[in-house]
């Protein structure tokens, strides 16, 4: 399955010498990550900052990011397309082994028997602002149906996301380093 998702266009802007505002950017992020082993999943990383209050001239350093979490102090902003998942259990823990192997080596993952194979957790306050379509959010204890215009508020639970709509769906998060 191909990603049935227009790309994500990311648009910079920046002051002048002279205080005056205009765009730096405008087009698509320099970092867009695959997973070849999950047909469909793209994650675009568009920004981070490094500390907490962020000078606004800080120079975009969104290519040099690795992991999910955002530096300490900082944040990273993060847009991910998620296909629905496979019916086969085996293909699923594939497909969620290969993501966390290749792209979230940083999460802390724990997986206990009968659980969803992407359950993790990291150190950080998500805001998870759901675009299109629609996402499961799975809890230890309780799971709830996530759509468009509905935001989560992750702190640092363990969690996963489950595509079980038929469709591809996309999901913005702001991650913030927490304590």
């Amino acid at each position: 399955m191909t990603n049935s998702l227009n790309p994500i266009r990311r648009v910079v802007t920046f002051d002048d010498a002279q205080g005056r505002s205009h765009i730096l950017e405008d087009g698509p992020s320099p970092a867009v990550r695959v997973v070849t082993e999950r047909p469909g999943y793209r994650v675009t990383n568009l920004w981070r900052t490094h500390a907490s209050p962020s000078p606004m001239e800080a120079p975009d350093s969104i290519s040099d990011h690795t992991g999910v979490s955002p530096p300490p102090g900082g944040t990273v902003l993060r847009i991910i397309d998620i296909p629905p998942e496979p019916t086969d259990p085996q293909e699923l823990q594939r497909a969620m082994e290969a993501t966390f192997s290749s792209m979230y080596r940083d999460a802390h993952r724990e997986v206990k028997p009968g659980e969803h194979p992407g359950m993790h957790r990291t150190q950080t306050v998500d805001y998870a602002l759901m675009l299109q379509g629609e996402l499961t959010a799975i809890l230890d204890e309780e799971e709830t149906v996530l759509r468009a215009g509905d935001v989560l508020i992750q702190r640092g639970t363990n969690h996963a996301w489950a595509n079980r709509s038929g469709q591809a769906a996309r999901i913005a998060f702001i991650l913030i380093d927490a304590k």
